[in-house]
C-alpha cells in the first residue's frame, strides 16, 4: 500500500474483514487420514484380495438391523470389502457415516469372521471439534467386541469430555456394523 493511502481509501476493505471476521466461526473443518484403500492395507494388511460386498439393504432387514442395534439404519446402502488370502476369508471391512455435532465422520470397522471387531478407524472427520476419536487408546475399546456387548458410552465404552457426541455417534455406528455384519453380511457356513 503506498504512503498517500487515506482511510477513504481503504474504507472499501472494511465490509469485507468484518465479513471474513465474522464468518470465520463457520469454516469447515477436515481432514482426511486414510482413504479406503489404506484402511484396506492397514486393517488386514495380510490380504492379497479385497471383493466388494455391497449390498442395498431391503427394509425388512434394516427394521431387523435398526431393533437388533437399538440404532437408526440411515441408509439402505452398505459398503463392505472382504479381505481374502490364499488362506480364506480374513474378515470384512464396512465404511460407514454417522454424523458427530454438525459433519459426517468416515470410518472403517473391520470384523473377523467370528463376528469380533478386529479394529476401527477414522477415515475423515469433517468437524472442529470431538476428533480425539481418531486417538488409538479410545478406538482399541471395540477391539474384540461382538454384537453380545453393550457398545454403549458410559458403559463398555468411555467417554471423552468434550468429543460426548462424537463418542456416541461412532459406538452407535459399530454396534450397528456388527448387526449389519450378523444379519446380512456374515457369510454361509
Amino acid at each position: 500500500m503506498s504512503s498517500s493511502a487515506t482511510p477513504a481509501h481503504i474504507a472499501w476493505l472494511l465490509p469485507a474483514a468484518a465479513l471474513g471476521a465474522a464468518c470465520a466461526p463457520l469454516q469447515a473443518f477436515a481432514v482426511q487420514y486414510l482413504s479406503v484403500v489404506q484402511a484396506q492395507k492397514l486393517l488386514f494388511p495380510a490380504a492379497t484380495e479385497f471383493k466388494p460386498r455391497m449390498l442395498l439393504l431391503t427394509e425388512a432387514q434394516r427394521s431387523a438391523i435398526a431393533k437388533a442395534a437399538d440404532a437408526r439404519v440411515r441408509t439402505a446402502e452398505v459398503k463392505a470389502w472382504e479381505a481374502r488370502s490364499a488362506q480364506g476369508l480374513l474378515g470384512t471391512i464396512v465404511v460407514d457415516e454417522v454424523y458427530g455435532k454438525h459433519e459426517f465422520i468416515t470410518y472403517a470397522v473391520a470384523v473377523l469372521p467370528d463376528g469380533s471387531v478386529k479394529q476401527v478407524e477414522i477415515l475423515d472427520y469433517r468437524e472442529s471439534y470431538g476428533g480425539q476419536v481418531r486417538n488409538d487408546a479410545w478406538r482399541a475399546q471395540f477391539t474384540g467386541k461382538t454384537r453380545a456387548a453393550a457398545l454403549q458410552v458410559d458403559k463398555d465404552i468411555q467417554n471423552i469430555s468434550g468429543a460426548t457426541l462424537s463418542c456416541v455417534h461412532v459406538t452407535d455406528g459399530v454396534r450397528r456394523i456388527l448387526a449389519t455384519y450378523e444379519l446380512a453380511l456374515k457369510p454361509a457356513t
